[in-house]
């Protein structure tokens, strides 16, 4: 020890530069550094909450009629095009009408033909009544001849017979008359029908709409002998529509008709168009491994933006909360550096998340949050009760008041933020 204060004795600048250079090595070692990094935190404050079920569906109108075809021709013409405002009883295209016109002739002479065959047995009718009488009448006479005796018997069943034969005449020709009535009947059926076909080669609007869908141009041949070809589609009232939303199994249980919808297309991704749940259907699709149901819901389309077979992403608002106590759902998530956490450890994080996940429809879960210390790097946890969960903000209904803050992030420190803190020093 001698021998070191001796040397420093008789080396003193040399001791001195010595001694100046350990502070400076202590001190970079024992001195607090300063964090390249700081926590954001948010106040705790009231609000909405709402909770969300996510989903994905296409649109369509409301009533969609097919249009087609109930005989088989060739397209003659066609009057109207895709997006065609129709109203009913329109003419939207033609048939080649040249055979069933044809028909039309045809079963109309057969029931003038009838008619005809009619008028002649109602004249042999007559006829044969007028027989029938005279034949009657000599007979009645021959009668009265034979009682006197100037008749002899074979001339009496000469007059019988002549009047059994104008009976039967008769008989004959009221027949001949009830088959001519039976022929119009028949032949006035086939022209009805052939009137119909001819009817049909003019394909009308069933009701009023746009066209949607047009499957046929001039020239196409349509074949109605098995099925009904389908010529065109028509929307019958664009101003209200439909969106087929899949809903996955594990949210389905959540959802319930007259809830509120938002969703949005691609076309504008800035509107935000609301719906209602209308219908849930029970039969489930099956994808792969995944299992969805269909939900239906009610769009207003007065605006007219929406189109049929728009992709809509759909959220459904199950719950919903006016003036709630709320926090950030990243502070129940969040966990400071490991350096800075007072016993705490990333077990926390999970437990916070699987609380979110069986949350819905839960109330008072227990969830731990972070909240500054007196040291910014030392901050300390908070017990909080927790009610719904959206897909923003989670419900608070215990643990922290209005005004108190919580972390939700830690961000690399700004210029901005070392201003902010000399000037805070200062002061």
């Amino acid at each position: 020890m001698k021998g070191l204060w001796g040397w420093i004795k008789r080396r003193p600048i040399v001791s001195g530069v010595l001694a100046l250079l350990l502070i400076l090595v202590l001190y970079s070692v024992l001195a607090p550094r300063e964090r390249d990094y700081i926590y954001a935190t948010q106040d705790v404050s009231r609000g909405e909450v709402v909770r969300l079920v996510s989903a994905s569906g296409s649109l369509r109108a409301l009533n969609t009629i097919n249009v087609g075809a109930e005989i088989s021709g060739q397209i003659t013409a066609v009057y109207v095009d895709f997006n065609s405002p129709v109203t009913q009883g329109q003419l939207l295209a033609e048939i080649d009408a040249t055979r069933p016109r044809a028909q039309v002739l045809q079963a109309r002479a057969s029931v003038e033909l009838a008619r005809a065959s009619l008028a002649q047995a109602q004249a042999a009718i007559i006829r044969a009544e007028t027989d029938v009488e005279v034949q009657e009448r000599e007979y009645n006479r021959r009668v009265e001849l034979e009682e006197k005796g100037f008749v002899s018997g074979a001339g009496l069943d000469q007059a019988q017979n002549a009047l059994v034969a104008a009976k039967a005449n008769l008989s004959t020709a009221q027949a001949q008359a009830q088959s001519a009535r039976a022929q119009i009947q028949q032949s006035s059926a086939v022209l009805r029908s052939a009137e119909l076909d001819l009817s049909r080669t003019r394909i009308i609007a069933p009701t009023s709409g746009v066209v949607i869908d047009k499957l046929v141009e001039p020239g196409t041949t349509v074949a109605a002998n098995f099925q009904t070809p389908n010529l065109f589609t028509i929307a019958a009232d664009t101003s209200r529509m439909q969106v087929e939303a899949s809903v996955d199994e594990a949210d389905i249980g959540e959802v319930r008709e007259g809830q509120d919808v938002r969703f949005t297309v691609d076309s504008y991704p800035d509107d935000v168009f609301e719906a209602r749940v209308q219908q849930i259907r029970k039969a489930a699709t099956q994808n792969a491994s995944s299992v969805s149901y269909l939900v239906i819901l009610d769009v207003d389309n007065l605006e007219g933006k929406l189109l049929t077979g728009m992709t809509a992403n759909v959220d459904i608002i199950t719950s919903r909360i006016e003036n709630a106590l709320r926090i950030p759902v990243a502070a129940t998530r969040f966990l400071p550096r490991e350096g800075d956490r007072a016993g705490a450890s990333d077990e926390t994080a999970k437990d916070n998340e699987e609380s979110d996940s069986q949350s819905v429809g839960k109330q008072d879960d227990m969830v731990t949050v972070w909240v500054p210390g007196e040291d910014p790097y030392r901050p300390e946890t908070r017990e909080v009760a927790i009610g719904i969960t959206g897909i923003d903000y989670a419900e608070i209904t215990s643990g922290l008041d209005e005004g108190d803050s919580v972390l939700v992030r830690s961000r690399e420190r700004t210029a901005d933020d070392e201003q902010g803190a000399e000037a805070s020093i200062s002061l």
